[in-house]
């Protein structure tokens, strides 16, 4: 029997909250990773680190919160406690492992290309490993073209967001560049959910687990609230109350400029003029 799937059950109220929580990990991501490159190296790690974590916890929360708008009309979902918090943990360590490439070698090409295909397939494994925590009288069965689709979507919508982290400066370019991201990464898991359906079996058997209810609201309290404290880590720099970061010489070796002698000045150190002579009273200049 072919169960009847639907991803909106709350209408657009689980979509744009998804979004909004995927563009705000990105955002701070974004932010993080930016951070990183103009600081000492021995604060980069740790910048890197906050942007992965803030990254990885915003995706997960966003897949999450759109799959509290997934129901199967005839049979309930429940959820495994240990597969949901290890779709998190790998979201993080795999956006983590494609930040820190391109964090110490640059947004050249191949970093990019290497760390954008390990974090896309990071979202993307977070997503199918978030799915098999699913539990239902039923067999999840997928397209395999929509599938890869989507992964494609995810690596795409990675590299892009990595290489936004590493040439945007201003906070508006990347506040821009975390909607996209937001967009692309929302985009993946809805094109993600379109190659689902359900095979469902006679059973009426409860499914072990908890419901959506009990376990995925709760558990986004702890992501939501790393979301917030990444956000004031932000905004309030620790660097200005824990050390200074590390400043740049002038490239191109450019010198400092002279100061300009003011008439009735004896000599100004540095400058190439001389002493100001004074006229012999015996031979006086012309004026």
């Amino acid at each position: 029997m072919q169960g009847t799937v639907d991803g909106f059950s709350y209408g657009v109220v689980t979509p744009v909250v998804a979004y909004v929580m995927a563009c705000l990990g990105g955002a701070l991501g974004l932010r993080c990773t930016t951070r990183s490159l103009l600081v000492a190296h021995s604060w980069r790690p740790g910048w890197l680190a906050l942007g992965s974590a803030a990254i990885g916890s915003g995706i997960w929360t966003m897949h999450f919160v759109a799959m509290m708008g997934f129901t199967v009309e005839e049979a309930p979902i429940r959820y495994d406690k240990a597969l949901t918090f290890a779709s998190l943990a790998v979201a993080i360590v795999m956006v983590g492992v494609g930040i820190f490439i391109v964090g110490y070698r640059g947004a050249t090409g191949t970093a990019l290309f290497t760390g954008g295909t390990i974090t896309g397939l990071g979202v993307a494994s977070m997503h199918y490993l978030g799915m098999a925590g699913m539990r239902l009288r039923g067999t999840l069965e997928y397209n395999t073209f929509t599938v890869g689709a989507s992964v494609v979507i995810a690596m795409v919508a990675a590299t892009a967001a990595l290489w936004a982290a590493a040439q945007v400066r201003g906070i508006l370019w990347s506040l821009g560049a975390s909607l996209v991201m937001g967009l692309a990464v929302t985009g993946m898991h809805y094109t993600g959910m379109a190659a689902l359906s359900v095979h469902l079996h006679g059973s009426d058997a409860l499914p072990p687990g908890d419901s959506s209810a009990e376990i995925l609201a709760p558990m986004m309290v702890g992501p939501l609230a790393f979301l917030l404290l990444a956000g004031v880590i932000v905004m309030f720099d620790p660097l200005m109350l824990g050390g200074q970061p590390e400043t740049r010489k002038p490239s191109g070796g450019a010198r400092r400029p002279y100061p300009v002698p003011r008439s009735g000045d004896r000599h100004v150190p540095g400058s190439r003029r001389g002493p100001r002579r004074r006229p012999h009273p015996r031979f006086p200049q012309n004026r």
